[in-house]
């Protein structure tokens, strides 16, 4: 009996640095994927400042708040349209409705 509990710790122990050594295996891959050691690599967003002017550039392209104004509107003026939200409100006030019937008809005023 004890060798068998001692083969199955032994195991354990083994299966246990197995997953250990494969966790760090998999984020230093990640980290290599990424590119977090390639100093040639840009950043995706940079701030710039110029004679005291803070200039936001995302991937090199100059962001000003007029074209964000403009992004704004658009999304305003398209009011698009999500079936899963309105779907998912229309649950959500059911199961409202629905729970308090029931607590109403448990617990009578």
């Amino acid at each position: 009996m004890f060798r068998f509990f001692l083969t199955c710790f032994c195991l354990l122990l083994l299966f246990f640095v197995g997953v250990v050594l494969g966790m760090q295996k998999a984020n230093t891959g990640l980290v290599n994927m990424r590119g977090y050691d390639d100093p040639s690599l840009r950043q995706a967003a940079q701030i710039r400042n110029e004679e005291g002017v803070l200039k936001p550039e995302l991937f090199g392209k100059q962001v000003d708040s007029h074209d964000l104004e403009d992004k704004k509107k658009k999304l305003e003026e398209m009011k698009a349209f999500n079936a899963f939200s309105s779907l998912g409100k229309k649950a959500t006030e059911g199961t409202k409705e629905l729970t308090t019937r029931i607590i109403d008809f448990i617990v009578p005023e």
